[in-house]
């Protein structure tokens, strides 16, 4: 069974991955924005958003949604860092999970957005990458794990 990181642990991950051609798909899928959209009842659905895809359509169901996976399909598209943060700024409190192409160096900042779970393509480098979430003990900007700025702190 694959691993990955969440809320700062290793692991087993219960979701299976999203398959876009699967009709219906099974109830532990990860779905497509377009097969979720077509669900009756959101109760207890994942749901993958691609670039391109914010989160809006979700919006009205967050409290029903208990994963939102988002592809980062390149290292240099940031789109999903935004989204995470709109999506917590929201009041979505379920899993977050960051896949696809991000690296180790990425992790504190996507946890700084949101995250709080990361699907790394090498499971076998997680306990590694757990390091990578303490990097910093302080930070000067607002973020959704602390909304206020460093001067306000002091």
């Amino acid at each position: 069974m694959p691993r990955l990181i969440k809320d700062a642990q290793v692991v087993e991950d219960r979701w299976l991955p999203l398959e876009p051609g699967i009709q219906p798909p099974g109830a532990q899928h990860i779905l497509s924005l377009a097969q979720w959209e077509t669900l009756d009842s959101k109760a207890g659905t994942a749901v993958q958003l691609e670039p391109g895809q914010p989160p809006a359509p979700l919006l009205d169901n967050m409290a029903d949604i208990e994963l939102v996976a988002i592809n980062f399909p390149a290292l240099t598209d940031g789109r999903g860092f935004s989204y995470a943060r709109e999506l917590r700024e929201r009041g979505y409190e379920g899993e977050l999970r960051a896949v696809g192409n991000f690296v180790r160096d990425q992790m504190y900042y996507l946890k700084r957005c949101g995250f709080n779970a990361f699907q790394l393509s090498d499971d076998t480098q997680l306990e590694d990458a757990l390091a990578s979430l303490d990097e910093y003990d302080e930070h000067y900007q607002a973020a959704s794990d602390e909304p206020r700025p460093l001067f306000r702190r002091r």
